[in-house]
């Protein structure tokens, strides 16, 4: 039966009402036998108890009926449109239903006892009753509405959630090829300047460079500690290009290096940097890389190449996007003209959004 399965009593009802029932039951059947016998202070204990089980017939018959009612009209009018002509008919059935279970066990008891029913007297007796009914429908009603709101915020966050992840996946997916195409300009670069040997080189560190990026896989933060190695075997890779030409001063103690960052983000500012600036032996780019107030900065002096190289403009952009996705401390970017700093916030659990 649906009522007695707990699966049927979630779906249609919101929760377990086992216990509600039992001590509504209970409380509903003393006040009915207060308001039409008083019994246990007119008569002896047990015979109070026989006239109370019989207010207690009355209300487990009444409870049920008005709770099968209340499923009946839950399972009908489904819509946010119908609450209004659920409510009313919800109304209409607890008085019709309080009502006839009263009249037809009145007429029963009456003939065991050979006693006359009349409606008259018992109907101002019932109003209470109809009342307390009432209630015990809308906390059923207001119960069930909590429920499906708790419910229905819990799925637009996970809706929310599945947004967020497909989005990060097209910025994660977007960052690699940025990074594939800019390795390419490099790649060609050496082949025009170098010998086989060193392009052959380059594309060595250029698969161990790829291999970590398989091995971050879907990950939306990793330790600073893991893109640091990738960010090395990037440096190294364009050292193989630009010799002591390139020079990174790294300041990262290492208590923070177990600290969590957006992946390939660390990567992508050196690339921005190493892309836009003019480096050379009478210009060498320094590229100071530092932890400030819980931010990885990443710092050089503006050294504007007289021509630019196809730029897809992605690599800022992304980390950005990416990083107001999972967090609301969002990266700093500083362009005074003469030089460029990007600070980027490193991150705990406690930062990520819920």
């Amino acid at each position: 039966m649906k009522l007695l399965n707990k699966e049927k009593r979630l779906k249609y009802i919101g929760f377990n009402d086992i216990w509600f029932v039992v001590f509504g039951i209970i409380i509903l059947s003393f006040v009915t036998d207060y308001l039409f016998n008083n019994s246990f202070a007119r008569f002896p204990f047990w015979e109070a108890i026989v006239h109370w089980s019989i207010s207690f017939g009355f209300s487990v018959t009444n409870w049920f009926v008005m709770r099968f009612n209340f499923i009946f009209l839950r399972k009908k009018f489904t819509k946010v449109e119908d609450v209004g002509k659920r409510a009313l008919l919800l109304f209409l059935s607890i008085v019709v239903t309080v009502t006839l279970i009263d009249a037809l066990g009145g007429i029963i008891i009456g003939y065991i006892y050979n006693q006359t029913y009349y409606f008259t007297e018992r109907f101002q007796v019932l109003l209470p009753i109809i009342i307390i009914s009432m209630m015990v429908m809308a906390i059923y009603e207001a119960i069930y509405f909590y429920i499906q709101l708790k419910k229905s915020i819990r799925e637009e966050e996970q809706a929310k959630q599945v947004v967020v992840l497909a989005q990060l996946d097209a910025l994660r997916n977007q960052a690699q090829p940025h990074f594939f195409f800019n390795s390419l300009n490099t790649l060609r670069d050496i082949i025009d300047q170098n010998s086989k040997e060193d392009a052959k080189q380059f594309v060595d560190k250029l698969s161990d460079v790829y291999r970590f990026i398989l091995d971050a896989g879907n990950a939306n933060l990793i330790p600073l500690r893991d893109e640091l190695k990738f960010a090395r075997a990037y440096i190294h890779i364009q050292k193989e290009r630009f010799g002591d030409n390139l020079k990174l001063n790294w300041q990262l103690p290492e208590t923070t290096l177990d600290r969590m960052i957006v992946p390939m983000s660390l990567q992508l500012l050196l690339e921005n940097a190493i892309k836009h600036n003019v480096i050379s032996r009478s210009k060498p780019l320094i590229i100071t890389v530092k932890i400030e107030n819980d931010h990885i900065i990443v710092h050089n002096k503006k050294q504007p190449k007289s021509t630019q190289l196809p730029s897809t403009k992605l690599g800022l952009i992304n980390i950005e996007k990416r990083q107001a996705l999972i967090s609301n401390k969002l990266p700093k970017i500083t362009n005074t003209g003469k030089e460029f700093t990007v600070a980027i916030p490193l991150l705990t659990t406690s930062d990520l959004k819920a």
